[in-house]
C-alpha cells in the first residue's frame, strides 16, 4: 500500500553535478511545505556532508547516504532519470537502471552508445518536450550528469531499497521519494527565466529577485539571514538551484505514472 502524498510535508532539492569536483558543485536544500510556500531550513554542499569530500567518489557516497536518511521527504534532482523509449530495450525502468550501471563504466561509453543507437540524432523524452528542457539526456553538455546520476545515485538507491524513484516505482513508507525536476523549467513557468549565474552585483541582484518574486507569489517562504546570504553569494547559482529543486519537488501532486511511457521515460516536475 502506498503512503498518502499528503503525509510528505518535508521536501529537499539537489543541484547535481557529475564533475570531478562534484562535492563542491552539488548543493542540497532541505525544508518543508507550509501554507506560505516552501520553507527552506538549510542549504549544504555535498563536500560538507558526513563522509563527503570535494572529489567525485566521496561526494556520491555521502550524497546517497544523506538522501537515504530523508525518509519522509520528496527529494528533487535536476538530471535526467532515463532515456527516450526508443533507446531502452529493457521492459522496466529498474531493469534499465541495472543494465545502465553494468554497461557504462565510463560516461563516454554511455554517450557513444546513445549516439550509435539514435543514428547521431538527439532524441528527447516526452517529459523533456513538456518541460521545454534545452538538451537531450546524452547531449554533450549533459551526458556526464545523466551518467553519474543514474549510475551513482539512482541505481544504488533503487538496488538497495533505500528510496523509491517516482513515477517508475511505487512509493513506500519510510523511504524517500526521488523525483526529477528542472530549475530552468520552473523559472520559465513563473516567467522568471533570466541570467542569474555568475559573479557581480547585477547577477547577485538577479538571484535576489528570484527569491523575492517566489516569496511574493507564495511559492517560497521568506529566506533571511545567513541562509539568504549563502544562497545569494554562491556565484554559480547552484545553491539557488537547489532551492528551486526543492520547490519543484513540492509541486509533485501525484507520484503515480500517468501511463506506460512515464514508467520507462520518467517525468519532470516543475
Amino acid at each position: 500500500m502506498t503512503a498518502p502524498l499528503a503525509l510528505r510535508t518535508k521536501v529537499a532539492g539537489v543541484e547535481f553535478s557529475g564533475a570531478k569536483n562534484a562535492g563542491r558543485a552539488i548543493w542540497i536544500a532541505e525544508g518543508e511545505r507550509t501554507p506560505y510556500g516552501v520553507s527552506i531550513d538549510r542549504v549544504t554542499r555535498a563536500e560538507d556532508l558526513p563522509g563527503g569530500g570535494a572529489t567525485f567518489a566521496p561526494a556520491m557516497t555521502a550524497l546517497v547516504d544523506h538522501v537515504s536518511s530523508l525518509t519522509e521527504s520528496v527529494v528533487g534532482f535536476d538530471f535526467p532519470f532515463s532515456l527516450p523509449k526508443p533507446l531502452i530495450t529493457q521492459r522496466s525502468w529498474t531493469a534499465f537502471a541495472r543494465h545502465f550501471a553494468d554497461a557504462y563504466p565510463e560516461p563516454d561509453t554511455f554517450r557513444e552508445a546513445c549516439r550509435t543507437a539514435s543514428g547521431g540524432r538527439e532524441l528527447k523524452r516526452r517529459c523533456d518536450v513538456d518541460a521545454r528542457v534545452p538538451w537531450c539526456a546524452y547531449n554533450l553538455r549533459l551526458y556526464r550528469q545523466t551518467w553519474a546520476g543514474i549510475r551513482h545515485v539512482l541505481w544504488p538507491l533503487a538496488r538497495d531499497g533505500r528510496a523509491r524513484i517516482v513515477p517508475m516505482q511505487e512509493i513506500a513508507h519510510e523511504r524517500p521519494m526521488i523525483a526529477e525536476i528542472c530549475p530552468a523549467s520552473l523559472l520559465k513557468r513563473e516567467g522568471l527565466y533570466a541570467p542569474y549565474k555568475g559573479r557581480g552585483d547585477a547577477l547577485r541582484d538577479a538571484r535576489a529577485n528570484i527569491l523575492k518574486s517566489l516569496t511574493a507569489r507564495g511559492v517560497l517562504s521568506p529566506v533571511r539571514g545567513k541562509l539568504r546570504a549563502t544562497i545569494l553569494d554562491n556565484p554559480g547559482g547552484d545553491a539557488l538551484d537547489a532551492v528551486l529543486a526543492a520547490v519543484g519537488a513540492a509541486r509533485m501532486d501525484d507520484p503515480a505514472p500517468r501511463d506506460a511511457l512515464d514508467r520507462i521515460e520518467a517525468r519532470i516536475w516543475f
